[in-house]
């Protein structure tokens, strides 16, 4: 096969040009809100700290995530072809599991980030040392890149024939599972380890790390600290149940439950719609950069 078909929203033709329109507004707000944060927290010296370190490469991160299936989202909805070829397909499953990945373990790394801050602030410096961050940083890529490498060739190493059509917005697993030829039996085992490995075990981790906050909050006097680290937890927890819940349905499903417009309406929370939903952190990082500018 050298090309596939992406029907992406093509069951409501009606629609498109309403889909287009806010499809570009989110990934406009998405592009612009983290820009900033990536500039601001570059020429900053003040903020050269682990947290918005971190930050920085999360913003970097959703721009990169976003940036690989909203633009060729759109322009099917413009010319509503949906027309890719293979190695365009490939590239593109390849890069949505790896942003989609380091966001997973970019997402734990900052909540534990907080715990230390909040649990063990007298060593926080020592403990996030700027050599320690890089390490955890890089640590993500390296650990991410030759995986998600390797699963998407194993993929595209199936043998394919018969349909060409892809009921989804873009190269998904699952979508590109259902038109292999073969037993995809192994392919579908390997898709659940790595969903543990980059879903299941970093949400633990985040829990671990909240868990750790409130229960240090609790023994604290001031209502002030207790109200500000229970409302940090509740919206990076919100963000995360969100974000790894969505992306579990997808990848951790049993395969006979799929449902085709449900898979695509799920994905759609968690590559469109999510993550214009920052946690706190980047929110209020927001607003402190945007103050400054104003300043």
């Amino acid at each position: 096969m050298m090309e596939y078909i992406l029907l992406g929203f093509s069951d409501i033709p009606n629609f498109q040009w309403i889909l287009f329109g806010i499809f570009l507004v989110l990934y406009l707000t998405i592009l612009l809100c983290n820009s900033v944060i990536v500039l601001i927290t570059r020429i900053d010296p003040t903020l050269q700290t682990p947290m918005y370190f971190f930050l920085n490469h999360f913003s970097i991160l959703e721009i990169c995530y976003v940036t690989v299936t909203i633009p060729r989202m759109l322009t099917d909805l413009l010319n509503q072809k949906g027309h890719i070829s293979f190695i365009a397909c490939a590239t593109q499953m390849c890069l949505v599991l790896l942003f989609g990945g380091l966001e997973c373990l970019l997402l734990a790394v900052m909540a534990y980030d907080r715990s230390v801050a909040i649990c063990n602030p007298l060593h926080y410096c020592l403990i996030m040392s700027p050599q320690v961050c890089v390490q955890r940083v890089t640590a993500s890529w390296v650990s991410g890149v030759p995986v998600v490498i390797g699963q998407t060739r194993q993929v595209f190493s199936l043998p394919f024939c018969g349909s060409t059509t892809i009921n989804h917005f873009f190269c998904d697993l699952r979508p590109v599972f259902k038109l292999a030829c073969g037993d995809t039996f192994v392919n579908e085992i390997a898709v659940y380890v790595v969903a543990v490995v980059f879903i299941v075990v970093p949400f633990l981790l985040i829990v671990v790390s909240c868990g750790k906050i409130i229960s240090n909050v609790l023994q604290s006097r001031s209502a002030r600290g207790r109200a500000k680290a229970f409302s940090t937890c509740s919206s990076h927890l919100t963000v995360v149940v969100l974000f790894y819940g969505t992306a579990s349905t997808t990848y951790l499903q049993p395969k006979p439950n799929q449902s085709e417009e449900t898979g695509k309406l799920v994905s759609l929370f968690y590559t469109v719609l999510i993550p214009t939903l920052n946690p706190k952190d980047v929110t209020v990082a927001l607003r402190k950069l945007l103050s400054k500018l104003s300043t």
